[in-house]
């Protein structure tokens, strides 16, 4: 509980609870389009001085060492200019949905008339919160996993913000992984992001290096026999979207589960990587995704 923090924390969290509202609150205040214009004004200049863009040119030499550093320079500055619009879009999610272009509504509407569980696999691309808008916006309740700030605060706001999409919130972590497999159980629908360094996971090849990935997505679909469905927002310009939810995975069926999982795993490894060599630009580079 926060009570028992220690009082410096405890005052660390309530200044960034009020400057992240106060930030909200002044999107908020501007039209869709100058709201996320403004963050991506900001982030490209505020961006690269963090210490955040250390990683997100070792990440971009990592994947792409064949581009020159001034190649690679130009896809960061994209990038905090699509962070910067994405963290000001936050305010404006209830009305983003006008603003995007549905390809594969088919895939929603089959598991909503299913009945059974699904699950839904994306990446930190764009404004990744358009995946949960769009299952709503269709009738299907998608139980988002997502990694719960420290601050409190901050976690509240965002759980705010979110409201215009997911059904549920659920943290990652053992306690998370229990209630996965309990929406699972009662014919829930699950959203993934599946991008991230996960130490539990295994290594997965992502752009010829090994990265630790998680598996859950191919555990849950093979014990629940459920499909998992690809889904890729991109930015295509401004506050505007295109989301495509692509077929179902095909699932191996070999008889050895960990061997089944584990392809599975790669499939979604190399589709993600596909994506973000097509618009690398609009990817969060600034995550740890591989080791040292």
């Amino acid at each position: 509980m926060q009570s028992a923090l220690p009082f410096f924390k405890r005052l660390r969290y309530a200044l960034e609870t009020a400057g992240a509202y106060a930030v909200y609150g002044f999107f908020r205040l501007l039209p869709p389009d100058a709201a996320s214009a403004a963050g991506g004004f900001i982030m490209r200049r505020l961006g690269p001085h963090l210490p955040s863009a250390a990683t997100a040119r070792k990440n971009l030499a990592c994947a792409f060492p064949e581009k020159s550093v001034a190649a690679r320079e130009e896809i960061l500055r994209g990038m905090w200019d699509n962070i910067g619009r994405t963290a000001a879009e936050y305010a404006h999610l209830h009305r983003i949905w006008e603003r995007v272009e549905l390809t594969g509504r088919e895939y929603l509407d089959a598991v909503r008339e299913s009945g059974k569980p699904a699950i839904f696999c994306g990446a930190h691309l764009a404004n990744w919160e358009v995946n949960a808008i769009a299952a709503k916006k269709h009738g299907v309740g998608l139980h988002v996993v997502y990694r719960r700030p420290n601050n409190p605060g901050v976690d509240g706001l965002l759980r705010h913000a979110r409201n215009s999409g997911a059904a549920a919130h659920i943290e990652k972590g053992a306690r998370g992984a229990k209630e996965m497999l309990a929406v699972l159980k009662k014919n829930g629908v699950l959203g993934l992001l599946v991008d991230q360094k996960l130490n539990e996971g295994i290594p997965a090849p992502f752009f010829g290096t090994d990265a630790m990935t998680t598996t859950a997505p191919a555990q849950f679909a093979l014990h629940f026999n459920c499909p998992v469905h690809p889904a890729q927002v991109v930015r295509t310009g401004g506050c505007r979207f295109r989301m495509t939810i692509f077929p179902a995975l095909d699932m191996p069926a070999t008889g050895d589960r960990d061997a089944d999982a584990r392809a599975i795993t790669f499939r979604l490894n190399a589709l993600i990587e596909g994506w973000v060599r097509e618009y690398p630009e609009q990817w969060l580079w600034i995550h740890k995704r591989w080791p040292d």
